[in-house]
């Protein structure tokens, strides 16, 4: 199972953050993605450092032949593509792609594009573990074992009071 995160909180020329999303995600097959299923939309509060809007977030199931370093640099090309600009950890974005699970492999950092597997703050994040239930509801983080169910049951309160499951 290949699991990405999907996120913005800024809007571009095609609309909301959400739309960004839909953008994103109907773009894929160009790129060799083919996405087999797609969480609910939440909104979110923005877990930074500095004050931004809400997020928009999900977490889509993909299929693909590409290996995992190549699948990093297409979710970077389609971020760019979509007007995200890495100029500062943590800033606003159009859009942001993370792969969470790919086939449960587990990489350390490493080379220029920083690939770690699973994504190392994935297990922290109600934003991510939520819709990943929606989409994958007996997924296990590859390294902890837990469940996805546990993990989100295991952060604060103020992690989990932030998501809104969307319409």
């Amino acid at each position: 199972m290949i699991l990405i995160a999907l996120g913005a909180n800024l809007p571009g020329p095609w609309g909301g953050p959400a739309d960004g999303l839909r953008g994103a995600l109907a773009a894929f097959p160009a790129h060799g993605l083919h996405v087999k299923a797609v969480s609910p939309f939440y909104r979110t509060v923005a877990v930074t450092p500095y004050p931004q809007p809400d997020f928009v977030n999900a977490v889509a199931e993909i299929s693909t032949l590409l290996e995992p370093d190549a699948f990093l640099l297409v979710l970077h090309q389609i971020e760019a593509a979509f007007g995200r600009v890495r100029e500062q950890r943590w800033s606003e974005r159009t859009l942001d792609l993370d792969i969470i699970d790919y086939q449960g492999r587990v990489v350390a950092p490493e080379g220029e594009n920083g690939l770690e597997l699973p994504h190392p703050r994935a297990h922290e994040r109600g934003f991510v573990l939520a819709p990943l239930i929606d989409v994958a509801p007996d997924w296990c983080h590859p390294v902890s074992g837990l469940s996805a169910a546990t993990l989100l049951a295991g952060l604060a309160m103020q992690e989990r009071a932030g998501l809104h499951r969307l319409a």
